[in-house]
């Protein structure tokens, strides 16, 4: 989009935030370049500004981009599931119409307890 453009109804800055709340913030991302001579480095720009190819910051030869996989890991299925309830509960929350009844849980004594005398 080039500049001075709007887009749905509201003028973008270069971040993507809206130009009337006044938040100026880039978001940035990593990207990975191989220098023939120097080897792989990783360079921070806004996202989406990354060029094929970019100065290689120890030869300042020309160094390409070099596309992998993003870092992922693995959670446990614990997480997961709170994860996911936590996103479902956002797009649909669940309508209480009323206070639950309260449950009492049952209340089971210490066995040590039936030895002690009574008075």
């Amino acid at each position: 989009m080039r500049c001075g453009a709007r887009q749905s109804g509201a003028h973008r800055t270069h971040s993507g935030w809206p130009a009337s709340t006044g938040v100026r913030r880039l978001l940035m991302a990593t990207y990975e370049y191989l220098c023939s001579r120097c080897g792989p480095f990783d360079v921070k720009l806004a996202i989406g500004t990354a060029p094929k190819a970019y100065g290689c910051p120890v030869c300042t030869g020309p160094a390409r981009r070099v596309y992998s996989s993003p870092g992922l890991t693995l959670t446990s299925h614990a997480v997961a599931a709170l994860h996911d309830r936590e996103e479902q509960a956002r797009e649909a929350p669940a309508v209480v119409s009323e206070v639950p009844p309260r449950t009492r849980v049952p209340r089971h004594q210490h066995p040590a307890l039936s030895r002690l005398p009574r008075p």
